[in-house]
């Protein structure tokens, strides 16, 4: 018979580049990859057939362009008196809810809040870029509500 007690679900810090390396790698490779992606991306959003390769795209454009680690939840479980670690990414919005909001808001607003998000870091001469890259961290959710 096996009993299981109740577990508690730990967000350690996930291990990736210091800032300082993240923000050097948005400024001098990042914003033109990010930017090419950021097109191609939309490009495939216009098409039926490329639509899944555009949002897939658009989830990794914190990855592809400051290095963000995918954060994933590890959950922390006693079964028979031994220590279980359990990893598995971050829990999302039903599919039919973040379809709804993609076809209703996100395509749209996601174009927007990245448009805003490369004025900001080209009109600000380098100030606006903490708020920037915090923006294009966000890009995945503001489009499908997706949690990285």
């Amino acid at each position: 018979m096996t009993s299981t007690s109740p577990s508690a679900v730990v967000l350690p810090e996930e291990r990736g580049p210091g800032c300082l390396i993240r923000l050097l790698y948005f400024i001098f490779i990042g914003l033109w990859v990010g930017g090419i992606v950021t097109a191609l991306a939309w490009v495939l959003n216009v098409t039926i057939i490329g639509l899944p390769l555009g949002l897939w795209l658009l989830n990794r454009l914190p990855v592809i362009m400051t290095l963000r680690p995918v954060r994933r939840e590890t959950q922390v479980v006693v079964v028979d008196g031994r220590v279980q670690l359990r990893r598995r990414d971050l829990p999302q919005y039903p599919f039919l809810v973040r379809a709804a909001y993609f076809l209703l808001i996100g395509w749209w607003f996601s174009l927007i809040w990245m448009m805003m998000a490369w004025l900001l870091t080209g009109l600000s001469l380098g100030l606006g870029l903490p708020l920037a890259f915090w923006m294009f961290d966000q890009v995945p959710f503001v489009t499908t509500l997706a949690r990285l």
